[in-house]
């Protein structure tokens, strides 16, 4: 294993760079196999890409998404083998017999070493299935063999990319994400780092939007997907959740919500929006409906690598929210005034604000009505007056 705890140095960050100059390795496909590796996780990720509908995962399965090949997808739970049939495409693929394909690792990654010994009598955290030889084969064994002859590696979810959930404070697997586990300098045979899609769990949507994006680009017909310093795609965890929030107008004007239901800003009641990468609020949850902020819920933070322990306990008030929040209603306050006075202003006709007034200009119009339209009767009477 090659945890880490450093910071992610400058040469993820120019991945890019890295990957097209190994462009030769790039090559057209008709069939791509993708190993999908559970880890330590709740299935909620596989959940998620089910309910992907743009395109929907049953339209990479079956090849319909033009310029894309099909996946043959390899799903502990979703796969059509079982047993020895389901294997043996494991086992083809580290031999190097399945080339090109792709390694999705849902769940974090625990640390094996921590139990005692190296053989099967002593047990594991996560496993699956035999070796050739009999011997247990766990999900670190798996992503050992797999991840360097892999076209790409995704890691889908919280858990899969930062540790998430598993990795909380006091779990006594030592789980980790992904990327901590192969090491900030693993690349991909296309050149790629780990490509990270947080949530917990994450927009089905973008993680099958990357997919696609990472497909066009081995088959030479699009450009390198753009990741962070993080190996986040940028075009979807590139903002943070408030300068899309649909309450984000409240908190420019100082009005925060005092109980749940409100249709007021959050921040005051726990909201971490304005400091989280994620899209949720202008993609929303699942083919356009949804997401957090948008049903009334809050942001906790769940793609964040700080997540869960720098979020909790998810009900208390992000610290400094008594200074941002303080500033907005003093603030606020004035432009609130200010945009009332121009609302009730520009809430009124032209004709209205003339001298005449609303309600002489109302008499002189019912006059005109009344004279088979004669422009010239009436208008020199005032009202109350007689014929």
């Amino acid at each position: 294993m090659s945890a880490t705890d450093e910071a992610p140095d400058e040469a993820l960050e120019q991945a890019g760079e890295t990957a097209e100059s190994e462009s030769e390795d790039e090559v057209e496909m008709d069939v791509l196999d993708v190993f999908w590796l559970a880890g330590e996780g709740c299935d909620g990720c596989s959940i998620s890409v089910l309910g992907a509908t743009n395109p929907g995962v049953e339209d990479l399965l079956t090849g319909s998404v033009p310029h894309l090949p099909r996946l043959d997808l390899h799903h502990p739970v979703l796969a059509f083998e079982w047993g020895d049939d389901y294997l043996e495409a494991l086992h083809e693929a580290a031999r190097g017999e399945r080339d090109p394909y792709a390694v999705v690792v849902e769940g974090s990654v625990p640390n094996e070493r921590l139990i005692a010994g190296d053989g099967a009598e002593d047990g594991s955290w996560v496993a699956l299935g035999e070796d050739e030889d009999g011997n247990e084969m766990r999900m670190v064994d798996w992503l050992d063999e797999l991840a360097p002859g892999a076209a790409v590696t995704i890691a889908i979810g919280t858990c899969a990319t930062w540790g998430g959930v598993p990795a909380a404070q006091g779990n006594v697997t030592d789980a980790m994400g992904t990327m901590d586990y192969l090491g900030r300098d693993y690349r991909s045979v296309l050149g790629l780092p780990v490509v990270n899609v947080p949530g917990c769990a994450p927009v089905g949507d973008n993680f099958i939007e990357t997919v696609a994006h990472l497909l066009l680009y081995a088959q030479d017909m699009g450009p390198l997907p753009e990741l962070d310093e993080l190996g986040r795609p940028k075009w979807l965890f590139g903002e943070t959740v408030h300068r899309n929030c649909e309450r984000g107008s409240y908190y420019e004007e100082g009005v925060f919500a005092e109980e749940y239901g409100s249709e007021k800003c959050l921040v005051e009641l726990g909201c971490w929006g304005p400091v989280v990468k994620c899209n949720m609020v202008s993609r929303r949850n699942l083919d356009g409906v949804g997401g957090c902020m948008n049903v009334g819920g809050k942001c906790i933070g769940c793609t964040m690598p700080g997540f869960p322990d720098k979020f909790t306990p998810f009900f208390k008030t992000p610290p400094g929210t008594l200074v941002s929040s303080t500033g907005s209603r003093i603030l606020g306050s004035v432009v609130r005034r200010l945009r009332n006075i121009t609302t009730e202003n520009q809430d009124r006709e032209v004709r209205w604000d003339e001298s005449m007034g609303l309600e002489e200009r109302a008499y002189q119009w019912m006059l005109k009505r009344g004279s088979n339209y004669d422009k010239d009767r009436g208008t020199d009477r005032g009202k109350g007056r007689g014929d």
